[in-house]
């Protein structure tokens, strides 16, 4: 693996659950800088870090503050790392929103990984190198109830990191872009019964941190690869010329 340790991390939503134990992996190993909305959260992550952990105080769906936020940042070192993390999940029937409700949720999940990226790349094309991990889920594949603005903004999301690829990935292929589907977790926005945020930080930060073009486009779920779909076409044709089948790789 080529590893990034230099330059500043960046983690949205960085004040609790997944964002925070995600935050504490890396700062083990190099600058990271946390975006949150609230300083008394991301204090805490502070507290717990040991030093090497900033936090930033911003809405991700505020490109002013976000912009604020990057540019501190940067003060520290030239952002390397962006993983967005950030999102909210409302749980409201679709009948009880409203149009500003729905798309208030839109603006977080999928805006606040699009104006961060945005402000990452400032730094990346100018090196043609980074990281960017977007946290994702199945949860546009398979919609539950009372969840339409969180289903469709994250699976928004998704699209959105492939069109990023179709645009920046020929011109910069320094500049690894790939999604994770972290599990069902224990935190506000999971199940009482889901896995503990730091195992799956532990995941995370390690495919994070991992700077491998091949990764680029791929999806991961939890600490393995989730194998492309293989056409009917696709699969009697490597059963024909005996082509081995790509085995998915795991952390």
């Amino acid at each position: 693996m080529n590893a990034i340790t230099d330059g500043c991390a960046i983690v949205t939503g960085a004040g609790g659950g997944l964002g925070r134990a995600l935050a504490l992996e890396l700062a083990q190993q190099m600058q990271v800088a946390g975006l949150g909305r609230g300083m008394a959260a991301l204090e805490e992550t502070e507290s717990l870090a040991g030093g090497n952990f900033l936090p930033l105080q911003a809405d991700v769906s505020d490109p002013v503050q976000v912009a604020q936020a990057f540019e501190a940042a940067r003060n520290t070192a030239p952002i390397t790392l962006l993983i967005n993390n950030a999102a909210t999940y409302p749980r409201r029937d679709f009948l009880d929103e409203t149009a500003g409700s729905f798309m208030d949720t839109v603006a977080i999940n999928l805006g606040g990984i699009v104006t961060c990226t945005r402000a990452a790349l400032s730094d990346m094309t100018a090196t043609g190198f980074g990281r960017i991990l977007n946290v994702a889920t199945f949860a546009d594949m398979h919609p539950l109830p009372a969840s339409s603005a969180y289903a469709v903004s994250k699976g928004a999301a998704r699209i959105f990191t492939r069109a990023l690829i179709a645009d920046i990935g020929d011109r910069f292929p320094g500049i690894v872009v790939n999604d994770w589907m972290p599990g069902m977790l224990k935190t506000g926005m999971g199940i009482p019964d889901g896995l503990d945020p730091a195992t799956a930080a532990k995941w995370g930060a390690k495919l994070a941190l991992w700077h491998d073009p091949s990764l680029t486009g791929t999806t991961w779920e939890m600490g393995a690869e989730i194998p492309p779909p293989r056409s009917l076409k696709r699969r009697v044709a490597d059963r024909v010329l005996l082509r081995p089948r790509v085995k998915p790789r795991h952390l």
